[in-house]
């Protein structure tokens, strides 16, 4: 969930003065925002399994990341699968979009032999990771010597005949596409510590790194003053100050811990309503499961929602929880769109997803999968005072400001590129900030 897609590109911030800082390869990229870094025009290929218009947060990570690098000059492509409705090759804010016929696709891991092909004269290969079928980068990278950087978005939680392959390729052909790359970046150094592919990196610690997703934090200024949907309607028939928001994407998966909510809405007391954005084939089933449990009429399934409108519910909530169980969910871009919203956030305490929060200061952190303090820790929220739950949005506002924007990501990105292709920026300092992942240790 994000500001739309393709959308007409907005005035890029003007630069500011601030240092920040961030893990890129084994030393700390400290970025002056006072410009852009000098450096030779690059080609660029993106390889992602989605991308839109499909619904997904790592097609957008990648949309946004290319767009950015696009900004900068520089040719970018994108590589990915077909799509109901878009063309096969079209150009989009200076990006080349390829959308290529899998030969085979099971869920969103297709196979795409003819990558290699396409794969030919870039300066960079680019990654978006786990993806079952994008081995062809690793080919292409090793046979055309075209470096490779992978930005390793989760790990992969599948059950059943899926999980055992998904494993299987995993600990073989995943491992051999890790150990293949010039960096793989994490989207957080504590994530990238805890996941299960970070054995198959030892000895690698000068690749391992981190950079984080971003959100446009203009976009989630943008809600229209007066905005009364029928959400907005069915909300206040309530206690307008005892809502919940929940947002799952474009798919219920089950690792984004609906059930657990549902749940916890059943210890709270009645006038707490639930409003849960998103869709997926799940959705019947948790629908059927809040009737069960009693709670049918205090929760509403709002399904996909348009990017302006998303903005607006999120603004209306008084907190938004995202209960996820698994570390499928490893930084949550949701939180940081929350955050950008000035919306306090309940957050499972799982690797990534809490380097987001600051438990106390702009949300809360909780066990992931325990009903009783979930429903234990909304129900302090909700009997704070207004006072005190108001204070925690500007925090969380700051927060995405100083270390989320696109704008900031598409600067320490083009330094990572400079870095893999040799070129100097004149932005680049070694500094102490933040410890750097490291490597199968």
């Amino acid at each position: 969930m994000s500001e739309q897609p393709f959308a007409a590109p907005t005035a890029a911030a003007q630069p500011s003065a601030t240092s920040v800082s961030s893990s890129v390869s084994n030393v700390v990229i400290r970025t002056e925002t006072l410009g852009k870094i000098a450096m030779a025009p690059l080609r660029i290929a993106h390889l992602t399994a989605t991308f839109p218009p499909y619904l997904g947060g790592t097609g957008n990570v990648c949309y946004y990341s290319a767009r950015e690098l696009a900004r900068r000059g520089h040719d970018v492509h994108v590589s990915t699968v077909v799509v109901e409705g878009a063309p096969a090759q079209e150009i989009r804010e200076s990006i080349s979009i390829h959308r290529l016929q899998p030969l085979v696709q099971v869920g969103n891991a297709p196979l795409i032999p003819q990558q290699f092909f396409y794969l030919d004269g870039f300066d960079i290969i680019h990654l978006c990771y786990p993806i079952f079928g994008g081995e062809s980068a690793t080919l292409a990278g090793r046979w055309k010597r075209m470096p490779l950087i992978i930005t390793y978005h989760q790990d992969v939680h599948q059950t059943g005949w899926l999980g055992v392959m998904a494993t299987a390729l995993q600990k073989t052909l995943g491992r051999l596409t890790l150990r293949s790359a010039k960096k793989v970046l994490f989207t957080s150094a504590d994530f990238g510590k805890e996941s299960y592919v970070q054995p198959m990196l030892k000895g690698r610690a000068a690749a391992v790194g981190e950079l984080a997703n971003g959100v446009d934090p203009e976009f989630f200024l943008s809600g229209r003053t007066g905005y009364r949907s029928a959400r907005a309607l069915w909300i206040s028939s309530g206690r307008l100050d005892c809502t919940i928001g929940c947002c799952v994407g474009s798919r219920a998966h089950y690792f984004k811990g609906v059930n657990v909510l549902l749940q916890a809405l059943t210890i709270l007391p009645t006038h707490v309503k639930a409003v849960i954005v998103g869709d997926g084939d799940l959705r019947a089933h948790y629908a059927m499961q809040a009737i069960e449990v009693g709670i049918g009429d205090r929760v509403m399934f709002a399904g996909r929602v348009s990017d302006t409108n998303l903005v607006d519910d999120y603004r209306l909530a008084d907190i938004t929880v995202l209960p996820s169980i698994t570390m499928a969910e490893a930084l949550g871009i949701v939180l940081v769109e929350l955050l950008a919203c000035a919306t306090p956030v309940i957050a499972s305490n799982l690797p990534g997803v809490r380097t987001v929060i600051a438990d106390g200061v702009d949300g809360y952190l909780v066990t992931p999968g325990d009903v009783g303090d979930l429903a234990s820790r909304l129900d302090r929220f909700l009997n704070q005072s207004a006072a005190e739950r108001f204070a925690m949005g500007p925090d969380g506002r700051r927060k995405v400001e100083a270390h989320y924007s696109w704008e900031r990501i598409g600067d320490l990105l083009e330094e990572l590129h400079a870095q893999v292709t040799g070129q100097s920026p004149n932005r680049v300092l070694v500094g102490d900030r933040s410890t750097p992942v490291e490597a199968g240790q």
